[in-house]
């Protein structure tokens, strides 16, 4: 039973936290600490654990985190049982170990909350980074942390902040595309909204930056694969959405399951010691990723067993174990007693996690509310939120002019994504729509039409269907909105169409086409004559070629998540304008990969006159057509030259010219006309988003730091040489030419 000593230090709230933390690992066994740095999970995993497994494990060997992926089972994940998983496992702690230390809880709440049912889903990563819009992201951050700590959990394992480097990647869909700027200004708006001012706040939870140091290019896009970069590359690419992260007081990082280079990230000392404490200053805590410390020695082979892994992820400096429990702890324990690993090793990583949850106030509350976590958790409010960010979403990749539809227009909605929640709320979800409230493609379009809207499926995502009702249904319509793409984690894809992996969590493709069932449909229907509407629901950019030539209007709508059906609805009838903007390149095809905006310069072949198009897209990085018709005015810098510490404002007049009110996100590219070390041709270095009424005229600004145009050197250090940068806003290009010495 816990000691309920009212004398004892750390229970006293009026003291400074450290001297709390202090006062308690002083008390503490070597068997509690090691406890407080492993986690397991209550739920449905690799295999299940209910609520007295977990409080076995709590009471018998200290385990002081428990993950929440799969709180209630895969099948039963209701915000009841979320709740009361989190108070009885609370209780336990509290009342049945010695010294009543709370549990943390964790979730990977990515795009909402949306692995509890009656939880708010927002688009996903890529959907969220189309929006170019940092208000709206940490908005929505602030949602997602008021419905995760309402229901108990006080860790998000998010965001992510991971350069998207190679669409075939299952996990490109968690990201917030390929520029490292919109990647990090984007995650930095996460941390601040899901830490707020201060983590006691009820409605703040811990960030966790993720997956760190360089995840997003894994050789051939198979997820977890080695990732074989340059220190040039990781510099300057992959770590400054991270650096971004920590500025902005990313509590917490996890390391990726890649090797970087050889050096698997969970055991490497140089990434979790030297890159990221010492180079970074980062002082939070490190929790590993699911099962980043069994891969040690089950895949990549540096160790020899399970206790081989525990020694070298502690000596590398990784904190807690998110779900290697019991097996862990043991490990650790036997490694300390016989002198393999120092027992202040353990200490320094207690003290991480003591902090955290006495800065949590778990200490003093570690309970949940029921009333108001029914209360918060998918409130009205909340929904209404998910329906913005869906709205700003909506990218509208081209139109031929049948779009917007008259009200009165007589539709045929198709496809595997037009009536399927689970499809459309994508990974990181409740697998399962009972319990959930979605309103998918059909039910918009079906609330918003006077006209007949028909539905026939027609196909699934790789299985066939009755495509010849849809088509004798396409020949009645005036339009066919067929919604196309990918399911939750493309359960459906089968070997030839996927990298032929089981893994269906981080599915990895081959090529990026759509499925033959899906292009049997589409062009069954195009053989009537009917005009087709695509609205691609997606993790990835697609290779759509077929569709891009032959639909009359494409519309991106990616995972939109909770809302998005309504979204989606909105934007065809045009009652919502298409204002979203491609965070990612669209490639031709796999065979045209690489297809980045940011390419590195390089020379023309030899025996070709001109240099090729080595940037070739379907549809460009920042790509979106509106409604409304925008023009643009003279590019002017309110300086031309600046010092290495200096800034320059761009601005842009916009005058809306169209008869509706419209948005615009007017981007600022930057290229070095000279550098030492080979540069990319361009790189988005700032961008505004611009709303104007019909007729009404505004001004875009955007900031540009002479630091943000220099090059991070491999010591972390940023440096700017001097010389002439181009600016390209708008199709138009102006010089800035930054001195050297001081401002």
């Amino acid at each position: 039973m816990a000691n309920t000593d009212e004398r004892r230090q750390y229970r006293d709230e009026t003291l400074p936290v450290e001297d709390r933390v202090e006062d308690l690992l002083d008390r503490m066994t070597l068997r509690e600490k090691i406890g407080q740095l492993v986690g397991t999970w209550a739920g449905d995993l690799e295999s299940m654990k209910d609520v007295d497994d977990v409080a076995t494990e709590i009471v018998e060997h200290g385990v002081g985190a428990v993950a929440s992926f799969g709180w209630a089972g895969a099948h039963d994940q209701r915000l009841e049982n979320v709740v009361d998983t989190v108070n009885q496992l609370q209780d336990v702690a509290r009342s049945e170990t010695r010294l009543g230390i709370p549990l943390l809880f964790s979730v990977d709440a990515v795009h909402g909350h949306a692995y509890v049912s009656e939880g708010t889903a927002f688009p996903n990563g890529l959907g969220m980074a189309a929006t170019w819009d940092e208000s709206l992201t940490e908005s929505v951050a602030e949602v997602t942390a008021a419905e995760v700590r309402a229901s108990g959990a006080h860790q998000n394992y998010s965001p992510t902040c991971d350069v998207a480097r190679d669409p075939r990647w299952g996990r490109t869909f968690e990201t917030f595309g390929e520029s490292p700027y919109l990647v990090g200004q984007l995650a930095a708006a996460k941390v601040r909204g899901y830490q707020g001012d201060d983590l006691r706040d009820p409605d703040s939870v811990v960030a966790t930056a993720k997956h760190f140091p360089a995840y997003g290019e894994p050789t051939r896009g198979e997820d977890a694969s080695p990732v074989e970069t340059s220190e040039y590359v990781l510099r300057n690419t992959f770590l400054p959405p991270f650096i971004d992260a920590l500025e902005a007081g990313a509590e917490s990082v996890m390391p990726c399951y890649n090797a970087i280079n050889g050096d698997p990230a969970h055991g490497s000392r140089h990434v979790l010691q030297t890159l990221l404490r010492e180079n970074l200053g980062f002082d939070g805590t490190t929790v590993s990723d699911w099962h980043g410390v069994e891969m040690l020695h089950e895949s990549h082979r540096v160790t020899p067993d399970h206790r081989g892994s525990v020694r070298l992820t502690r000596e590398a400096g990784l904190d807690i174990a998110s779900v290697d429990t019991v097996d862990h702890a043991d490990h650790l324990r036997s490694l300390v007693e016989e002198g393999e690993i120092d027992e202040s090793v353990v200490d320094q990583s207690v003290r991480r996690v003591l902090r955290l949850k006495f800065e949590l106030g778990l200490f003093e509350d570690p309970f949940v509310d029921p009333s108001t976590a029914t209360d918060v958790v998918g409130s009205d409010e909340h929904r209404a939120k998910a329906l913005a960010a869906a709205r700003k979403s909506m990218t509208l990749l081209s139109n031929e002019g049948t779009l917007p539809l008259d009200d009165d227009t007589d539709i045929l909605v198709a496809g595997p994504n037009a009536d399927d929640p689970i499809h459309q709320l994508g990974g990181w979800s409740v697998p399962d729509p009972e319990g959930t409230d979605i309103v998918t493609v059909r039910d918009g379009i079906e609330s918003l039409a006077d006209g007949t809207v028909t539905y026939e499926r027609g196909t699934g995502i790789a299985s066939t269907g009755d495509v010849d009702a849809a088509a004798r249904a396409a020949e009645d319509a005036d339009v066919a909105v067929v919604a196309v793409g990918e399911n939750w984690y493309l359960h459906e894809f089968g070997p030839n169409e996927t990298s032929g992996t089981d893994n269906d969590e981080f599915p990895n493709r081959t090529q990026l086409d759509l499925s033959d069932a899906q292009r049997e449909l589409l062009e069954a229907i195009e053989a009537t004559g009917t005009p087709i509407i695509g609205v691609l629901v997606t993790g990835r950019p697609l290779a759509v070629n077929w569709l891009a030539e032959h639909a009359a209007g494409l519309l991106m709508a990616y995972y939109p998540g909770t809302m998005g059906g309504r979204a989606v609805a909105e934007t065809l009838f045009g009652d919502n304008e298409p204002s979203g903007r491609l965070p990612i390149s669209v490639p031709r095809s796999a065979g045209h990969l690489p297809t980045r905006f940011n390419y590195l310069r390089h020379p023309t072949p030899i025996g070709e006159e001109e240099h090729p198009d080595s940037y070739d897209p379907l549809f460009a990085f920042g790509h979106g057509e509106s409604y409304a018709e925008f023009e643009f005015g003279d590019v002017e810098l309110s300086e031309t030259t600046i010092g290495p510490h200096g800034t320059a404002t761009v601005s842009v007049p916009v005058a809306n010219t169209s008869d509706r009110a419209g948005s615009t996100v007017v981007q600022a590219y930057v290229s070095d006309d000279v550098s030492s070390r080979v540069t990319p041709v361009k790189e988005l270095r700032g961008f505004d988003r611009v709303t104007l009424d019909a007729g009404e005229s505004g001004t875009a600004t955007i900031q540009i730091s002479a630091q943000s145009l220099g090059l991070v050197q491999a010591d972390g250090s940023r440096t700017t040489e001097p010389g002439a940068y181009t600016v390209k806003v708008a199709g138009q290009e102006a010089t800035l030419t930054v001195g050297p010495g001081s401002d």
